[in-house]
């Protein structure tokens, strides 16, 4: 293995509701115990959510929708996901080990399938992975180790929709980052400012790997103070099938900013390149840019905005992908506009309204593309 990145990301950009799990007759299950040291583990917690859309453009092709992941179905209603979550929290302050697991079922399993795992078009597995602790003296600072299949460390937006700004995925997310990695994952936080993560991967959605070397991704985040997170991300490693030489390498670079107790602001840049990728087997480069602004209107509606633009300049990553056509170079970029509207306990509505242009006229022959949804979701 030839290289070593460091990135950083903010997991705390986003956090995940929990519920603790309860017996059909409404009354908490006992799921706490005590370990083989005594102390009392924590429970395990079963929560998740369900994601229901619909989604019409002007220009669809047939009834897909080009460029889209979770919201590529044109004038359809669509199942997106049932979201199972199970987990025991590996507790910081002590040796503990602890799990997380998330089920899907729905369309959107079909968009982030990983090779060597097959439940089925409409059901994967996405994430599946255990937790060893390992404390130090300051009950703030700890080490972890990870094992099994977990989301990517790359990027702003991340796979359950529930927890990101927009309903539908940017195009950054989309095809410019894996959706999963399967490996292990060495996890620190060694100041109130810094945390790092290190991780050895089969590459990128594999569960099996596809050839004989392994993809290292690594995080460095800092939060210089409360309403800050820098993060940057590097990847290093082959990924074409039977091929061990030709690395795709690249970073990414995720900032937030909360500008007042209303309104965030995030900004993500990736560069990233891939050894004999190219149409002419050269190398193969690409280019990205987003930009999202939150804004809470009322404390039940936030306002979400996103732009983002992606250089595919030789085609390696959205030639004959999701409805593209082949293609030896490609730009294309989206603004979005969504309301996440909270009134209803555990549920989220989401109108919204997309502008995609493009270099060349992919949407069914022209070169932009106008199109509105809408989402429900319920969180338990």
């Amino acid at each position: 293995m030839k290289g070593l990145v460091w990135l950083a990301a903010g997991a705390s950009l986003i956090v995940p509701l929990a519920l603790t799990a309860q017996s059909t007759d409404g009354t908490k299950m006992d799921s706490t115990k005590k370990s083989d040291s005594g102390s009392v583990l924590p429970p395990i917690t079963i929560n998740g959510y369900a994601t229901l859309s619909y989604t019409w453009a002007d220009h669809p092709l047939d009834t897909l929708i080009v460029g889209r992941a979770y919201d590529r179905n044109y004038n359809s209603f669509t199942l997106n996901v049932v979201n199972l979550t199970v987990e025991r929290v590996a507790p910081t302050d002590r040796f503990a080990a602890g799990f997380h697991g998330e089920l899907w079922f729905g369309q959107n399993a079909a968009v982030v399938q990983s090779v060597g795992l097959d439940l089925g078009p409409d059901a994967t597995i996405w994430q599946a992975y255990a937790v060893l602790n390992l404390p130090t003296r300051n009950p703030d600072h700890y080490f972890q180790l990870k094992a099994g299949k977990m989301a990517t460390l790359l990027g702003v937006e991340v796979g359950e929709d529930v927890l990101n700004p927009n309903l539908g995925l940017g195009y950054q997310d989309v095809f410019l980052e894996p959706f999963t990695d399967t490996g292990i994952e060495l996890d620190a936080k060694v100041s109130s400012s810094w945390d790092a993560e290190l991780r050895v991967v089969n590459g990128w959605d594999q569960v099996t790997d596809v050839n004989l070397s392994k993809t290292i991704v690594g995080r460095l985040g800092l939060t210089p103070d409360s309403k800050t997170l820098v993060a940057l991300t590097g990847y290093f490693g082959p990924e074409q099938p039977g091929n061990n030489a030709n690395e795709r390498t690249g970073i990414n670079l995720v900032a937030s900013r909360k500008l007042d107790s209303a309104a965030t602001v995030f900004v993500q840049l990736d560069y990233g390149q891939e050894a004999q990728a190219a149409a002419d087997s050269a190398l193969a480069t690409w280019v990205g840019a987003g930009l999202w602004v939150t804004y809470d209107v009322t404390s039940a509606a936030t306002l979400a905005f996103r732009s983002d633009y992606i250089n595919d300049r030789n085609g390696a990553r959205t030639s004959g992908v999701l409805g593209f056509p082949p293609n030896n170079g490609l730009k294309v970029g989206s603004i979005t506009a969504t309301v996440n509207v909270k009134y209803w306990p555990h549920a989220l509505l989401r109108p919204e309204i997309r502008f995609d242009h493009a270099s060349q006229p992919v949407f069914d022959a022209h070169e932009s593309q106008f199109s509105i949804g809408l989402g429900m979701s319920y969180i338990y």
